[in-house]
């Protein structure tokens, strides 16, 4: 499938640029965007539109993200080779005199020297040796003079391919969240009695409560329960980008501490199931916000709150893999500034993700779970 083969490309070119200069980085970067583009293409036509999808906003998220990178180290390459040209001022205007001087005095006025032949003759050696560090001066600033522009030019054309960026990421989400709409493939364990959800809510003031009711909900729930997960503990794949906020148990500014995780990501960042999964409820929850709790096996509930759009149904089960939610936040590209210290100001990880698993309904460390070394 092409969109499978563009996947492959951008995460090739991913890698190939990490070490590269800051101007060939965000270059790739945006190239990166262009093939993401390409996929979306594809994506429509797909016959797994979900998947390929989802595949598509992860290319975005990681091409946007590489971009601003490249930029973000533009911006401090730029800035260092300026103040390298203003701390030699002084030393670069004297150097700009003398070729002058030279380049302006006559031919015949240089083969002479006040002391006569001698003179001459010594003076003629001593240019001999001069002039080679000064081509190697001259061309030494000229290089630094065209990086400076290339880097200045490279960062004025940014915002306009963030925005076309930003603009197919939001375009791919729209397309995931109708194909998810369209969905009709998905099986399902059980269906939800939304009377019983609903006095289940007003009955709970916290999540072990809501937690130890949830089975009151499901009504002609199918017996059995998905593959072992026990397996993976400790290799799955985190629901979000992002960076770990505060572990288990650290308390957070208002003195609150939590059993579970909570996760900095960007803005409207998407959020995957890392397993198969029966969604065992969806939809706001105490002061959580927008929730969905997922069940991988028997025993064993993650939950993952702060969501800003929630993907799913009661009773289904996801594949591995699938597009839970967003996060919320603004995504705009008018908010993405690089300041003169080449520090990103703009995209920030500023929503967070609560993550808690639960083993027969006791909170556990979710980080005994989730691969954590890919955390930034």
């Amino acid at each position: 499938m092409k969109w499978l083969a563009a996947l492959f490309w951008l995460m090739a070119a991913g890698a190939a640029t990490a070490q590269t200069d800051p101007a060939t980085a965000a270059r790739a970067a945006a190239e990166r965007l262009v093939g993401a583009g390409e996929m979306l293409a594809d994506a429509k036509s797909a016959r797994n539109r979900v998947k390929a999808l989802t595949e598509t906003v992860k290319a975005y998220e990681d091409g946007l993200q590489a971009m601003r990178e490249g930029l973000r180290r533009a911006a401090i390459r730029e800035e260092t080779l300026s103040r390298e040209l203003q701390a030699r001022e002084d030393e670069v205007a004297q150097f700009l005199g003398v070729l002058m001087a030279i380049g302006d005095t006559p031919a015949p006025v240089l083969m002479l020297h006040p002391s006569g032949p001698v003179g001459t003759a010594r003076s003629g050696m001593i240019l001999a040796d001069v002039t080679p560090a000064l081509n190697s001066r001259a061309a030494d600033l000229r290089t630094t003079l065209e990086e400076v522009s290339v880097l200045r030019a490279l960062q004025q054309s940014a915002v306009n391919k963030l925005r076309e960026g930003l603009e197919g990421v939001q375009e791919a989400r729209a397309a995931l969240s109708q194909a998810i709409a369209d969905r009709t493939d998905l099986p399902r364990r059980f269906t939800e009695d939304p009377v019983k959800t609903a006095l289940l809510l007003a009955s709970t003031d916290t999540l072990e409560g809501f937690a130890s009711g949830l089975s009151q909900i499901a009504v002609n729930e199918a017996p059995g329960s998905l593959p072992g997960l026990r397996d993976r503990k400790g290799a799955l794949p985190l629901p979000v980008d992002g960076r770990i906020l505060r572990r288990a148990g650290e308390a957070d500014a208002a003195g609150i501490t939590r059993p579970g995780i909570v996760m900095a990501t960007r803005p409207r960042a998407l959020v995957t199931t890392p397993a198969a999964a029966t969604v065992r409820y969806r939809g706001p929850l105490l002061d959580y916000g927008n929730v969905i709790i997922l069940e991988p096996q028997t025993g064993i509930l993650l939950v993952l709150a702060g969501l800003d759009v929630v993907y799913g149904e009661a009773g289904q089960v996801l594949p591995g893999g699938s597009p839970v939610g967003l996060m919320g936040g603004a995504d705009d590209a008018d908010d993405v500034v690089l300041t003169a210290a080449g520090q990103e100001a703009g995209a920030r990880r500023t929503e967070t993700l609560y993550i808690e698993v639960r083993e027969n309904n006791t909170p556990v460390d979710p980080l005994e779970w989730f691969r954590t070394d890919k955390e930034d």
